[in-house]
């Protein structure tokens, strides 16, 4: 994806138990921004009250008020890409509260521009950063992102979720207050119905709060006058939007094991399995609202009784579908392989179960959701790193189509094509021409001119492949139904040459292949990622030796101390 190389670094604030990530590392995992290694330092729990210094901190600040005037800005054009600033001076005023909704809504126009390698990151982000750096600035910034994000910009509620991942973590003190502000309970949700921007929004700060939070934090949060909002929010009568990002949120909450159990208790399934209906509805947005009921109901909130859907979904007619075992926990797939989501604050990637290595192949993609997603071909060689950031077109073997912000990637670098900007129900295709040595990429059976740069990298191993920014879901179409825009040329479907075993089709659940691993024995030898191949390379320079040559080939660092490899050696008295 888009590769930043920005230089400016945000004062990281000290949490016990690791320092916060970068703004350079937050953009890296959401955006998939493969040259920047993020860090998983972010650490779940509240940072401690600042105390005493904010205090001295605020009185020095009404000081400077006092002596400095400041002009309104909004008599004035706003610039949301100017020069970051590197600090703020000993008696320089901090930004006026009133700016808050206008730097989030220059966030949000300009985070679709953000392509380029020596782009410096958006003024608007630096200075919500600095002003979440108090209880009180925190609070205007999460009050902000619920009142002004539009419900109709698809990247909204990505950018909710940017901004707070991105934002000191909240005190004790500041959840409080932020839960007594918004005061929720099942009548607010009923009264505030004919505002779905607003529950849309409150829903996603909820639910990416409720992923930044562990234990207690996270139980404390969920009071029950949040849980019978959040409950309220899914009934039929409420807006689709607002709907699905409720479910979401109670996935996050649910991540917990305590707020799992009580939101079981209250009968949530009976819910879910009307929104389940939804699956295939023609209205995308309850197409989303289903697909996460279905995916709720099989894995987090059993019904009792209910036959979960790999035990009766039909795959006759399926012989290449998305490879569920070399994807993350993070990305939801569908029973049928077919179709994937990601409402994760990271850049999850997946491909088929198909490779190819010669000839003229051809695939199409519906689009659900008309976020940014990264579309197109990777080989064996290409990185999958979702919370580094590595995606799809992020290095020199694979090549992707992102229709929201009209680009085509290659090797971490972008150009413009001539496509208008997708939108929900379009079909995107995907001819791959190995005899040509060219890919041709589709909208609604409109072509762009071929793609070749890949092709000095490499000529062979090529699979089906995407990388989803968070709230973004597509179906794919390997050939098991007819294409809508099939290319004039002559091409081949991986349906017609890939073959799966029965068991190779299952998607189990996380509770079933949870059960299924804790039968599997380890070797005391073993890498520790893959866990099949002895760990028998050792890391240069830092020393590190619990990998397989196969895993560390893959990286670029350490996964235990973060360190740049220089060098990988095989240790060839540990080969058995």
């Amino acid at each position: 994806m888009i590769v930043f190389g920005w230089a400016v670094f945000l004062a990281s604030r000290s949490l016990g138990q690791g320092l916060q990530l970068t703004l350079e590392e937050h953009i890296a995992r959401f955006l998939g921004t493969g040259g920047a290694a993020a860090t998983m330092g972010n650490s779940c729990i509240c940072r401690d009250d600042s105390g005493a210094e904010d205090s001295v901190d605020a009185q020095q600040q009404q000081a400077d008020n006092r002596a400095v005037p400041t002009a309104d800005v909004r008599s004035q054009p706003r610039d949301p890409v100017r020069p970051p600033r590197r600090g703020r001076g000993p008696h320089e005023p901090r930004r006026k509260k009133q700016n808050v909704d206008g730097l989030v809504l220059d966030t949000l126009a300009v985070i679709r521009t953000l392509v380029d390698n020596d782009q410096e990151p958006p003024y608007s982000m630096i200075t919500l950063h600095e002003m979440a750096e108090t209880d009180e600035g925190w609070l205007d910034v999460v009050q902000s992102l619920i009142r002004v994000i539009p419900l109709e910009d698809p990247l909204g509620p990505a950018v909710i979720t940017l901004l707070l991942d991105e934002c000191p973590l909240p005190t004790k003190d500041a959840l409080q207050k932020l839960t007594e502000i918004l005061n929720l309970n099942g009548e607010v949700a009923c009264q505030d119905s004919s505002h779905p921007a607003k529950h849309r929004n409150t829903s996603a700060v909820l639910g990416c709060l409720a992923e930044k939070l562990a234990g207690p934090a996270s139980i404390g949060l969920l009071s029950p006058g949040i849980l019978e909002y959040l409950l309220q929010c899914l009934k039929l009568q409420s807006h689709p939007t607002v709907m699905l990002f409720a479910l979401i949120a109670l996935e996050k909450f649910a991540q917990t094991s305590e707020n799992k159990l009580t939101i079981s208790e209250s009968s949530i399934s009976d819910r879910l399995v009307t929104l389940e209906s939804w699956t295939d509805d023609p209205d995308y947005l309850k197409r989303q609202v289903g697909f996460c009921a279905q995916w709720s109901l099989d894995n987090l909130f059993l019904k009792e009784g209910r036959q979960l859907t790999y035990e009766k979904v039909d795959l006759n007619s399926i012989k290449a579908m998305l490879n569920s075992n070399d994807v993350s926990e993070y990305l939801k797939i569908s029973p049928h392989g077919l179709e994937a989501r990601c409402d994760a604050s990271s850049f999850e990637s997946v491909r088929c179960t198909f490779c190819v290595d010669a000839g003229v192949w051809y695939y199409e993609v519906t689009v659900v959701t008309s976020g940014v997603m990264q579309i197109g071909w990777a080989t064996r060689d290409s990185k999958f790193l979702n919370h580094e950031g590595y995606g799809i077109g992020d290095d020199e073997y694979s090549c992707a189509y992102d229709g929201c912000r009209q680009l085509i990637w290659y090797n971490a670098r972008s150009k413009p094509h001539l496509h208008p900007c997708w939108k929900e129900g379009d079909t995107v295709g995907f001819l791959l021409d190995l005899n040509e040595k060219q890919m041709i990429f589709f909208l609604n059976g409109i072509q762009l001119p071929p793609e070749k740069q890949v092709f000095s990298s490499t000529v062979s191993g090529f699979f089906a492949a995407a990388s989803f920014m968070s709230y973004q879901q597509c179906e794919f179409n390997f050939g098991a139904k007819p294409f809508k825009y099939p290319p004039s040329m002559k091409f081949s479907t991986f349906n017609d040459y890939a073959f799966l075993t029965a068991e190779e089709k299952i998607i189990l659940p996380r509770h079933r292949r949870l059960a299924l691993l804790k039968q599997v024995s380890i070797r005391e030898n073993c890498c520790s990622l893959c866990c099949d191949e002895v760990a028998d390379t050792q890391l240069k320079p830092c020393g590190h030796s619990d990998l397989c040559m196969d895993c560390a080939l893959q990286l670029e660092t350490c996964p235990l101390c973060r360190k740049e490899i220089v060098t990988r050696v095989r240790q060839i008295s540990h080969i058995s």
